[in-house]
């Protein structure tokens, strides 16, 4: 993938120097509150491995955010298809993020959000992206909230992926965000 700059950040691809942050944020518990498993080492790099190839592959994905004036990567933003989640719709793109503790409440997320956001829209011109997160993970749907998308209480789904020995992990809102949407936001912010 070709790298996205925000103002404070670095969107790219990982490298081999962010194995340990990938590791840490998929072995946290803090970071993996609403997240029924721990990844570790052989399992965090594998799925490291993983993304990186979806990102080759599409040019997009869940991408490393590098804060810019360090070099240090931080976590993940990015979009990327939802095939294996089979109750949303063939085709769904989703927008997700996962950063490091002491990263949080700084905006890096919303900030990088809204680059993939542009992304989205302007360069895959999807219709809509969608973003999810158990109920009760108040973090993330403040976020989905500040990128304007809206809940839509009537597509909340039980995540498949989720055992059942984690009942509390199961449900899941979805919230929405139109192109339509999107660029009207975009426009009153002028």
């Amino acid at each position: 993938m070709k790298p996205i700059r925000t103002e404070r950040l670095i969107l790219r691809n990982w490298e081999e120097r962010d194995r340990e942050l990938f590791h840490r944020i998929n072995s946290d518990d803090r970071v993996m509150e609403f997240f029924p498993f721990r990844r570790d080492r052989a399992q965090a790099d594998a799925k490291m491995d993983e993304v990186r190839a979806w990102i080759d592959e599409d040019g997009y994905g869940f991408a490393a955010a590098e804060v810019a004036a360090t070099g240090e990567c931080i976590g993940f933003v990015g979009l990327s298809g939802t095939e294996d989640i089979d109750v949303l719709p063939a085709g769904t793109i989703e927008i997700g993020w996962r950063l490091a503790p002491e990263f949080w409440g700084k905006g890096y997320v919303t900030e990088a959000s809204e680059a993939w956001l542009a992304y989205g829209f302007e360069t895959l011109a999807v219709d809509e992206i969608v973003s999810f997160a158990v109920a009760d993970n108040h973090r993330s749907t403040a976020v989905m909230k500040r990128l304007g998308m809206t809940a839509d209480p009537a597509a909340d789904f039980d995540h498949p992926s989720v055992p059942d020995s984690h009942p509390t992990l199961r449900r899941h809102v979805l919230y929405r965000l139109t192109r339509h949407e999107w660029q009207a936001r975009k426009r009153a912010a002028r």
